[in-house]
C-alpha cells in the first residue's frame, strides 16, 4: 500500500505540469499567472508588501495570437498545457493550430519565443499579447510599455523583441508602419480631465495640409497624444496595452499603405510587397518584463540590450539611453568652419552636424568617396585653407569629437549610379504589370496587360507628379494616369525620363511602376530590399572613407515605402553598422526625420525641426509656434529616448548666460539633447560668448558627471524656476542656486556619482 502511494505521489508531481488549471512565472520584480486556455490573468508587482495587480480582471491577455492576413481575423488560444522540463508552453487555438513556446525565467525579464506553429496554413502572422494592463498614465506606443510615473505606483510593463522580424504593435497594422495620427489620453485625469466632447482612444487626423511636416503638429492640450508606433494602445477607459507581432514575409501580399492616412495629401497606395524568403515568424521571441519604472531603463532594458546581444551604442563608453551620456551636438551654419571644433570642444560637445553642407546623396557610384578618389574637393571652407570632409574629421577627431552630414537616407536621385541614367534592377516596384504590344524608341502609345493601380500617382506621401514613373528595361518613362477603357494605354506619356535612354521593348516585357518619395528636394526611387542593403553598407563606406561618424536621416520615413516597415527600418541600420563595425567604424551617431521600433536601438537621439516649434526660450514653453515640442517631447519620455530640442538656441549678439543656464537646466531636467546652432559669424559677434560658453560646459560637465539625483532633475524639469550651477571648491562638485528675483538661494552641493 505504501509503494503504491509513492508511486501516485510520483506520478502526479511528473504530470502537474499539464495539469493545472494555472502556472505563475516571476522575475525579481514581476510575477504572471497564465491560465489553462493561454490567457495572462494576472501580472503582479512584487516588489511591494501586498503584491500590487496590473491585469484588468475584466480583461485576461492572449498570450500568443495567430493573425490570418487573408480573411483579417484572429486566433485566439483555447488551450494551454505546461511542460516543465523543456520550459515548453503548447497552446492550442480556435482554429485547429498549435503553438510550442519557450518560456524562460530571467532576474529580471521573461523570454518567449515561438518554436513551432502546426498547421500555419492561412496563417500571416503571430501576436504577442495584446497585453492589457490597469495602469492608465505614460503609453510607450514605440518600443510598447505602459507606464505608471506616479511615487505611489512607480511601476512599469512592457516589451522588447529580440529579433529583426518582431516589431512593436499588431498583426493587423498596415505595412508594419503605424499611422501618424492623434489619439485621445489623459495622463492625468485628475489634472487633465477630458472635455465632455472627447474619450479615451478617439482617433484624429493631423494639422496641416499633409505635405508641411511643422504644420503636423497642432494640438497643445495635453489629452491630444500624437502617436509614432502602435506597440502600446489604449481602451476606452485609458487603459493601456502592450503587442509586438511577427509576419511571414516569404509569400506575396499587397497592401494599401500610407503613414498619415488621413489626408488626402497622403492617401494610401497599393504596394505589392516584395518577397523576402526565408524572413518568417518561427523564432519570432520577445522578452516581457515588470520593474519600477524609475529604475526601468538602466537596470532591466539596459539588462535586456546586453544580455541578448541586441545594439548597444554607446557614447564616451555609455550606453546612448543614459540620461548621463545625453549631450548637446553643434549644428553648423554660415559655411565657416575655423573655429567650429574649438567651439565644440571648449562647450564639452562630442559631434558637429555639418548642416549647411546641405543634403548628401546615395550615389554608390563614387564608391563611398565624397569627395573625390584623392579628396580632391575642399568644402569645408576655412581662412588658412579649405578641407576635404576627412581632413576635416581628422581635425576633430583630434579632439574627441564626431563629424557628419545630413543624408536623404535611401532616396536614389537623378544622376546617381542606381537611379540614371542607367536605372538599377533592384528598384523597388509599386506594381508590375506587363507590356501588351511592343513599342519603339519613339512611341508614346504604351499598352497594358492590367490597368489595376496604374492611375495612382505614385507613393503614399505627397503623390508628387514629376516622379510618376514606370521602368522597362533600363528606361525610365514618366505618365500621368491611364484609359479607362481597352486596350489600357497609359497617358501623358514622356520617354527617356531622367536622361535615360528609350529604347525598343517587347511584348511581354515588364513593367515595373516605380516606388518613389517626393519632391522638394528629396526627388528619388526607392531601392528594394537587396539593394537598400548595399546603400546601407555604402554609409558605412563613407564613414569609413571620409571619417564621419555621424548623420541626420532626413527622409527617414521612405524606408518604410517598401511595405515591410519596421523590419525595412531594423535591417538597414543592422546592416550599416554591422558593416561599419567591421571596417573599424565603432560607433555611428544618428538622428532623423523620425523614430520608430525600428530605429530605437540603433539611433542616438531625434533632434527634428527646431526653434520656437519645439522649446522657446523666450516664453519657457514646448513649442510656441506649434505643439511639435510639446508632442515630441510626451513621444521620446514615454518611450525611455532623449527627448530633442531640435536645432535650436543660436549663439547671437543678443544671447545671455541666462538663458543657457535655463536650457540646461531643462535639458538636465527632462532628459533632452538638442543642436546648439553655431555661425561663427554670429558668435563672435555675441559679448558674453565667453560666459555663455562656460555656462553649457558647467552643466555638461556636471551631466556626465551623473551629478544630479531624481529629485533634482524633477525640480529642473519646472519651466518656471530658474537656476545657475558654478562649479564646487573640490574638483567634480558643483553648486546648484535656485533664482528668484535675481537672488540666489542657499546652494545645493552635487558630487559625480560613483561610477561616473
Amino acid at each position: 500500500m505504501m509503494h503504491k502511494r509513492i508511486f501516485l505521489t510520483l506520478l502526479a508531481a511528473l504530470y502537474a505540469g499539464c495539469l493545472m488549471a494555472q502556472w505563475d512565472f516571476q522575475t525579481n520584480y514581476f510575477k504572471v499567472r497564465i491560465d489553462k486556455r493561454g490567457y495572462i490573468t494576472s501580472m503582479k508587482n512584487i516588489t511591494v508588501k501586498a503584491a500590487r495587480e496590473f491585469s484588468p480582471a475584466d480583461k485576461p491577455s492572449p498570450l500568443m495570437q495567430l493573425y490570418d492576413g487573408k480573411k483579417k481575423v484572429y486566433y485566439e488560444p483555447v488551450k494551454a498545457t505546461w511542460q516543465p522540463a523543456g520550459k515548453v508552453l503548447s497552446l492550442v487555438y480556435s482554429n485547429g493550430s498549435e503553438a510550442k513556446i519557450r518560456l524562460t525565467q530571467q532576474p529580471k525579464y521573461l523570454k518567449l519565443t515561438l518554436l513551432s506553429l502546426t498547421p500555419a496554413t492561412n496563417i500571416e502572422g503571430i501576436q504577442w499579447g495584446a497585453y492589457h494592463t490597469n495602469i492608465n498614465n505614460l503609453l510607450g506606443e514605440i518600443i510598447g510599455v505602459a507606464r505608471d510615473t506616479s511615487a505611489a505606483v512607480n511601476y512599469a510593463i512592457g516589451m522588447l523583441a529580440l529579433d529583426d522580424n518582431t516589431l512593436g504593435g499588431t498583426s493587423a497594422t498596415v505595412g508594419d508602419a503605424a499611422p501618424f495620427q492623434y489619439i485621445i489620453h489623459t495622463p492625468d485625469a485628475r489634472r487633465f480631465p477630458l472635455p465632455d466632447s472627447l474619450h479615451e482612444g478617439q482617433v484624429f487626423s493631423l494639422g496641416g495640409d499633409g505635405i508641411s511636416d511643422v504644420a503636423f503638429y497642432a494640438h497643445k492640450e495635453p489629452w491630444y497624444r500624437i502617436m509614432y508606433g502602435d506597440a502600446a494602445q489604449v481602451d476606452t477607459m485609458g487603459r493601456i496595452a502592450v503587442s509586438y507581432h511577427s509576419r511571414d514575409r516569404s509569400g506575396r501580399r499587397e497592401v494599401l499603405f500610407s503613414l498619415i492616412p488621413h489626408m488626402p495629401a497622403n492617401k494610401p497606395n497599393h504596394i505589392d510587397v516584395q518577397p523576402l524568403p526565408g524572413v518568417g515568424y518561427v523564432g519570432s521571441s520577445v522578452a516581457l518584463w515588470g520593474s519600477p519604472d524609475s529604475t526601468a531603463l538602466l537596470d532591466v532594458l539596459r539588462e535586456i540590450v546586453v544580455k541578448e546581444k541586441l545594439p548597444y551604442p554607446t557614447i564616451n563608453g555609455r550606453w546612448v539611453k543614459d540620461p548621463a551620456a545625453f549631450v548637446p551636438d553643434a549644428l553648423t551654419g554660415g559655411g565657416l568652419y575655423d573655429s567650429i571644433i574649438s567651439y565644440a570642444s571648449r562647450l564639452g560637445l562630442k559631434a558637429i552636424s555639418l548642416y549647411d553642407q546641405g543634403f548628401l546623396r546615395p550615389d554608390r557610384g563614387n564608391g563611398g568617396y565624397i569627395d573625390g578618389k584623392h579628396f580632391e574637393n575642399k568644402p569645408i571652407k576655412m581662412t588658412a585653407g579649405n578641407k576635404s570632409h576627412k581632413e576635416f574629421a581628422l581635425l576633430a577627431a583630434r579632439e574627441g569629437i564626431l563629424t557628419g552630414r545630413t543624408p536623404i537616407t535611401n532616396s536614389l536621385a537623378p544622376g546617381t549610379q542606381d537611379a540614371s541614367p542607367v536605372p538599377s534592377d533592384s528598384l523597388c516596384c509599386q506594381q508590375k504589370r506587363l507590356l501588351a504590344a511592343k513599342i519603339g524608341p519613339t512611341d508614346t502609345i504604351i499598352t497594358v496587360n492590367d490597368p489595376a493601380h496604374l492611375g495612382e500617382i505614385a507613393s503614399w506621401e505627397g503623390h508628387c507628379e514629376n516622379l510618376n514613373m514606370i521602368k522597362i528595361g533600363k528606361e525610365l518613362i514618366h505618365y500621368l494616369g491611364v484609359s479607362d477603357a481597352p486596350p489600357y494605354r497609359l497617358l501623358q506619356v514622356k520617354r527617356g525620363y531622367w536622361n535615360t535612354t528609350p529604347a525598343d521593348h517587347a511584348a511581354g516585357d515588364t513593367i515595373c511602376k516605380l516606388q518613389v518619395t517626393v519632391n522638394y528636394g528629396y526627388d528619388g526611387v526607392i531601392p528594394n530590399m537587396q539593394l537598400q542593403d548595399e546603400i546601407a553598407k555604402h554609409y558605412a563606406d563613407i564613414c569609413k572613407i571620409n571619417g564621419l561618424a555621424y548623420y541626420d536621416f532626413d527622409g527617414q520615413e521612405f524606408l518604410f515605402n517598401n511595405g515591410h516597415g519596421y523590419y525595412s527600418v531594423k535591417r538597414f541600420f543592422r546592416k550599416m553598422f554591422e558593416h561599419a563595425k567591421a571596417q573599424g567604424v565603432p560607433y555611428i551617431r544618428f538622428t532623423g526625420a523620425t523614430l520608430s521600433e525600428g530605429s530605437w536601438h540603433y539611433q542616438s537621439i531625434w533632434n527634428v525641426g527646431g526653434g520656437k516649434n519645439l522649446y522657446d526660450v523666450d516664453t519657457r514653453e514646448w513649442g510656441s509656434t506649434t505643439s511639435q515640442g510639446k508632442d515630441l517631447r510626451d513621444v521620446t519620455y514615454a518611450n525611455f529616448f532623449p527627448v530633442g530640442m531640435g536645432g535650436n538656441f543660436p549663439i547671437t549678439a543678443t544671447s545671455t548666460p541666462a538663458q543657457y543656464e535655463h536650457i540646461q537646466a531643462i535639458s538636465v531636467g527632462v532628459g533632452t539633447t538638442y543642436s546648439l546652432k553655431l555661425n561663427q559669424q554670429d558668435v563672435e559677434r555675441c559679448p558674453q560668448k565667453e560666459a555663455i560658453f562656460k555656462v553649457i560646459r558647467t552643466w555638461e560637465d556636471a551631466r556626465a558627471a551623473n551629478a544630479f539625483p531624481r529629485w533634482i532633475k524633477t525640480l529642473l524639469a519646472d519651466l518656471a524656476r530658474s537656476w545657475k550651477l558654478k562649479p564646487g571648491k573640490v574638483a567634480d562638485t558643483w553648486n546648484l542656486y535656485e533664482v528668484t528675483q535675481g537672488s540666489s538661494r542657499p546652494p545645493i552641493l552635487l558630487k559625480k556619482a560613483p561610477g561616473y
